[in-house]
């Protein structure tokens, strides 16, 4: 085992860890597979999660064996997404560019080693992939991902690399130096493609969007199943993508 480092709580990060797994399961969880999780005993797991109960932020069956989110969470999370004035100016843009596609429209942000999805504009299209807010992506086989990745600090490209670019789709990326010049391929035309990279019936298109300074904290993506999103409706998407994050960006305070 590692070095701990007296500055951070171990116990803490184990709670986050088992919101996390609450988080990403499709069903109530039991104890086992909480601690199977953290790598803790069903002791342990099950005292954490009685705590996170009484501190309301999770919830238990009546038969007191499964577990799932509490609705707690919700409440803190809304003040990450009130309707202030930098969230109207993002939803007035998506919604103005779902209004001029017909395709649904999402803004999404880099949080550390994926993107999450925040503000959604639907679309009129009936067949559509449908993503949720608070969905989370990996970085490296999404149009999205790679448009906030390419203009961060080289670095974390590099983290990203070190952890392994896993295979998830018939052209997603796995060679490092592959993923470096898609990288460089994205910052130098300005938005990315996802072409059959993160599932094998999806294609999509992201743009940065640019604050003061030239900082990329989030970007515009479209995605939508391959028989109806071909390349040449990508490089429509694109061009009609890049207008509404420049607009977008000017909103923000970019001078770029």
């Amino acid at each position: 085992m590692g070095k701990i480092d007296p500055n951070k709580s171990a116990t803490a990060l184990r709670a986050l860890r088992v919101l996390e797994i609450l988080g990403e399961a499709r069903a109530p969880v039991g104890v086992a597979e909480v601690a199977s999780g953290i790598g803790a005993d069903r002791s342990t797991a099950y005292r954490m999660l009685m705590t996170l109960h009484e501190a309301g932020y999770v919830t238990r069956d009546e038969s007191g064996k499964t577990y799932q989110l509490g609705y707690k969470l919700l409440s803190l999370s809304s003040a990450l997404l009130n309707a202030d004035e930098r969230s109207e100016i993002i939803l007035d843009a998506i919604r103005g560019l779902s209004a001029e596609t017909g395709e649904t429209v999402h803004y999404c942000i880099l949080d550390r080693d994926a993107t999450v999805l925040v503000y959604r504009a639907k679309g009129t299209q009936l067949v559509s992939v449908d993503f949720k807010i608070g969905d989370r992506a990996s970085l490296h086989c999404t149009s999205i991902g790679k448009a906030l990745l390419a203009y961060q600090d080289a670095r974390l490209a590099e983290e990203i690399i070190a952890r392994g670019l896993p295979k998830v789709a018939p052209n997603t990326i796995t060679d490092a130096d592959d993923f470096r010049a898609e990288l460089s391929k994205v910052r130098r035309q300005g938005f990315a493609f996802d072409d059959l990279e993160f599932h094998d019936d999806m294609r999509c298109v992201a743009v940065p969007v640019f604050e003061a300074g030239g900082a990329v904290r989030g970007g515009i993506s479209l995605s939508g199943p391959a028989s109806r999103y071909s390349l040449a409706k990508l490089e429509e998407l694109k061009d009609r993508s890049l207008v509404a994050a420049r607009n977008l960006a000017r909103r923000l305070g970019s001078r770029d």
